[in-house]
């Protein structure tokens, strides 16, 4: 099952025996049928909370509604320290976590690595294992953006001064405890949310 968070809102695409679990409203989807009038309808409604779409086919589905959208890829780090921290940045207003574009000829785990390393002034990280991949959309340039962020669990054991990388409107990074998250989940964008949930694993 594939979530696409517009916002704080999200689209699911999923089987029909998944989209009997939730309560929003569900579209079935057959092949050949054109998505764009109702993702835009749910764009512009606030009032709907959430879209299911069902398939027998659901990559045939999701690879259709990406069509609607500049598909990019990004991929960042849920970075821990050895003092049950997690690594944080501050940008824009919002607090979110180390990530950026994968760049020609990198692999995602290589793109989470220099991302979380320039965006945050540290190096030698431990790369553990891949998480939960989310995806969210946004406008830029006149054009919708889908964009499909990879995640990896990362160990830190060092003790470098924590740099922002400002070119990229950082602000200011930080270690985060890992039981006092209220602040951050309270001023942050609902994929990172998601990403945040996998903290109880690690604890």
């Amino acid at each position: 099952m594939y979530k696409v968070f517009f916002k704080d809102r999200a689209i699911f695409f999923g089987d029909k025996a998944e989209s009997m679990n939730f309560p929003c409203m569900v579209y079935l989807w057959t092949e050949g049928d054109n998505l764009e009038a109702i993702v835009s309808d749910f764009d512009h409604d606030d009032n709907k909370e959430a879209l299911f779409f069902a398939a027998e086919d659901v990559e045939a589905l999701f690879s259709e509604f990406k069509k609607q959208f500049k598909y990019i890829e990004a991929a960042g780090g849920l970075v821990f320290n050895t003092k049950n921290e997690i690594l944080a940045i501050y940008r824009l207003g919002k607090w979110d976590l180390p990530k950026g574009k994968v760049e020609s000829g990198e692999t995602s785990d290589e793109a989470a690595l220099r991302e979380v390393e320039e965006e945050c002034g540290i190096s030698n990280l431990n790369l553990k294992e891949e998480l939960e991949s989310t995806y969210h959309t946004y406008w830029m340039n006149n054009k919708w953006m889908l964009k499909r962020s990879y995640w990896f669990k990362m160990n830190y054991s060092g003790n470098e001064k924590l740099i922002p990388q400002t070119e990229e409107d950082i602000e200011k990074v930080s270690w985060i405890p890992c039981n006092q998250l209220d602040e951050f989940r309270t001023d942050t964008y609902a994929s990172i949310l998601e990403v945040i949930k996998e903290i109880d694993r690690f604890i």
